[in-house]
């Protein structure tokens, strides 16, 4: 394959995965319309009563956790006051020590029972819905007292049966994990933006 015929493949693949992106966004609108309102409202009602947002989740997965606590902490698209969120992905000694010390499966369990509170939310992000680290995280976040935003895909595995009525499941229709996390972002996006307008109110 010469230089110019490569570039035009590759220039296809990409306006394919573009396509395939978009589609998937278009079509999963109506289906998460209703649950990302859920879950921005849940939120924004345990921010306004003192509480905090812990978000966990692994590769991809936490850096999504990071992007969406510093979008709370630090500023979305407006001006306003920092908002309580911590990312359980962040603390090297930490979660290598639990790993080392006791089980991977426990590196977001245990800081969320540190610092976690009744009321306060667990963001817990699975594209299989199926990470036991991040399933220890909902049972302990539910012992404790706090509601689950679950964002998963492929039907919501082992993560969707565990969630209750006090929670709120983001399941993208999708079995491709790019694709379920390209809209994870954007989801992500809608409860930064649903918790302003909640909190501080339309975008002047």
């Amino acid at each position: 394959m010469g230089h110019a015929e490569q570039l035009s493949t590759l220039e296809g693949r990409v306006n394919a995965l573009f396509a395939e992106s978009a589609q998937l966004k278009s079509s999963a609108a109506p289906l998460l319309a209703a649950p990302l309102a859920r879950a921005a409202t849940l939120m924004a009602a345990a921010l306004r009563a003192g509480g905090k947002i812990l978000a966990c989740g692994n590769g991809g997965s936490a850096a999504d956790a990071q992007h969406f606590a510093a979008e709370l902490v630090n500023r979305f698209e407006r001006e306003r006051p920092p908002l309580a969120a911590i990312a359980l992905t962040t603390d090297t000694s930490n979660l290598t020590s639990i790993a080392n010390d006791y089980a991977y499966e426990q590196v977001f369990e245990k800081p969320l029972r540190a610092l976690g509170r009744a009321g306060d939310v667990l963001l817990a992000i699975s594209t299989s819905g199926n990470s036991a680290s991040v399933l220890a995280a909902v049972r302990a976040a539910h012992e404790m007292g706090m509601a689950t935003v679950a964002l998963s895909g492929r039907g919501g595995g082992r993560l969707g049966a565990l969630l209750g009525p006090q929670d709120v499941q983001v399941c993208v229709p999708h079995a491709s994990t790019a694709r379920i996390q390209e809209v994870h972002l954007l989801a992500l996006h809608c409860l930064c933006d649903g918790i302003d307008f909640q909190l501080f109110g339309g975008q002047s």
